[in-house]
């Protein structure tokens, strides 16, 4: 009896003891876990719009980078990204936006980067996204992303959308991922969100 008490408080102290410490290591880590959140965003933002020197920038890099070169005009309800390499008065060369929803294994988030008369895709970036690794993981995959670089932001008929997978020639199709179809799916109902939300019909 005695022994079964002293295990029972040894265990919960043991256990308070443990708590104490993952709560003071997660609010220890949580500043420097929002600072690379952060980081990773700003980056894909510059990746996105093709900001030079971004690939190879260090995270404190990345965030000077984006507050010199990137400015942040609301449109609507929508927040834009734009990048003028002249300058903030000069002629923008590529807008951003903020696409995101859920995938087949969780959410996936990114910036879709488009030219400044709102006609076509410059890029897309995935900064969030815990799809099956070599099937839906593959958007992330530079061979994948390419394929949108120039792509129509409308379709034959003028109706702002996008389509990823089979099908006929059309200026705003591209072909989707071997065995991924239900990523390719969501991928392409949440751009098509992002587009039709500034992109009018």
């Amino acid at each position: 009896m005695k022994g079964s008490a002293y295990t029972l408080v040894y265990a919960a102290a043991l256990g308070t003891v443990c708590a104490t410490v993952l709560t003071f290591a997660a609010t220890f880590t949580k500043p420097y876990q929002d600072a690379n959140r952060d980081a990773e965003e700003a980056k894909n933002i510059l990746l996105a719009l093709n900001v030079p020197g971004a690939d190879s920038a260090t995270p404190k890099e990345v965030l000077a980078l984006r507050n010199e070169k990137v400015q942040e005009i609301e449109r609507g309800d929508i927040m834009t990204y734009v990048y003028s390499p002249g300058g903030a008065n000069a002629q923008p060369e590529a807008v951003a936006i903020r696409f995101a929803g859920l995938g087949l294994w969780g959410p996936i988030k990114g910036f879709l980067a488009m030219d400044p008369d709102l006609t076509k895709i410059l890029a897309i970036t995935f900064y969030e996204q815990k799809e099956t690794a070599g099937l839906g993981g593959e958007i992330v995959k530079d061979w994948f992303r390419e394929r949108f670089k120039g792509l129509s932001l409308r379709g034959a008929d003028g109706k702002p959308g996008i389509i990823i997978g089979a099908g006929e020639d059309a200026p705003n199709r591209v072909d989707g991922i071997t065995g991924a179809t239900m990523t390719c799916d969501k991928v392409q109902q949440m751009l098509n969100e992002a587009i039709k939300s500034i992109v009018k019909e």
